[in-house]
């Protein structure tokens, strides 16, 4: 597989899973608002919200670490997009990247460092209570999020994407067995709290934080971070998908449509969670992610061990 199919692959990812991220941010944007009896925005709000921003002018603050302050948002959009490419590549040839699951989880944790980054370059004191936050949720969910991938490891035999895939093929998805279902859940749960959906946006509180740890950016930079979390969306999801689902066969129409229906399945979830829940306090999201979330995680990893 040559460098330039592989950047082709990478353009064309941030390109697709961007146009269905703020299609599927704006589906999250309409059904909230249904629920709380608005009408909500019109399909093209997200991409006439980064065009803007990408129109507007891009404020430095005088303090900031002017690298690191413009770097953080290409960095977390360049990590999104190298994991949904990793992904994507495993859908559609079955390539084998050894270990790859284990580096997407890194990867993914990327996009959530860039926003602790950039929100401690900017320099600004307010900032700072932002960036706590986003530390200590990245803290807690990552180990929850780890007990899930260990789960679909044990049950597979193995930490590629590819190989993980292929057992379901063989004997059926991994969530159709209890240790399934518990990693399934703590994978939402994690997903959930990358993304700042509620009940887990604790860390961009506007009404208490003015936007949180990106409280400084403007322009294209802030419509970087928005694009990210589009990215997100997307590539999240399907990671669960490949861990948990069986992954997409999109080879046929089929597939692709049942590829289709698991991801709004996720969405569906993450949209419930989000709108039948208040938004925790940090102590409550750590004792969550700490407590029962890891408990649970390896409840599910000793009856993946015991072939449940």
């Amino acid at each position: 597989m040559s460098a330039a199919y592989i950047l082709l692959c990478f353009v064309l990812v941030l390109i697709l899973f961007s146009i269905i991220g703020m299609l599927a941010m704006w589906v999250d944007r309409k059904l909230t608002a249904r629920l709380q009896f608005r009408v909500g925005p019109p399909w093209y709000q997200n991409f006439a919200d980064f065009i803007k921003l990408a129109g507007k002018e891009v404020l430095i603050p005088e303090k900031a670490n002017t690298f690191m302050f413009v770097a953080s948002p290409i960095l977390g959009l360049i990590a999104s997009g190298i994991a949904g490419t990793m992904i994507l590549l495993v859908f559609k040839t079955k390539t084998v990247f050894p270990a790859d699951a284990i580096l997407i989880l890194y990867l993914l944790t990327i996009p959530s460092l860039a926003i602790i980054l950039g929100g401690s370059a900017s320099g600004n004191v307010l900032a700072s209570v932002g960036i706590s936050r986003e530390m200590k949720l990245l803290m807690g969910y990552e180990l929850p999020f780890v007990c899930g991938l260990v789960i679909a490891a044990i049950k597979s035999g193995g930490s590629s994407l590819s190989s993980i895939i292929q057992f379901q093929e063989q004997h059926g998805i991994i969530i159709g067995s209890l240790s399934g279902v518990i990693g399934f859940v703590i994978g939402v749960l994690a997903l959930q709290g990358k993304l700042g959906l509620v009940p887990f946006d604790l860390a961009e509180a506007e009404g208490e934080l003015a936007g949180g740890s990106l409280i400084e950016y403007s322009g294209l930079l802030l419509g970087l971070f928005k694009l990210t979390k589009a990215l997100l969306l997307v590539v999240g999801p399907l990671f669960l998908i490949s861990l948990y689902l069986g992954g997409i066969n999109i080879s046929s129409p089929a597939g692709i449509i049942t590829g289709i229906l698991k991801y709004i399945l996720i969405l569906v979830l993450f949209i419930l969670i989000k709108n039948t829940n208040p938004r925790l306090r940090i102590d409550q999201t750590m004792k969550l992610f700490w407590g029962w979330a890891t408990l649970l995680g390896i409840a599910g990893i000793l009856l993946a061990i015991a072939g449940w």
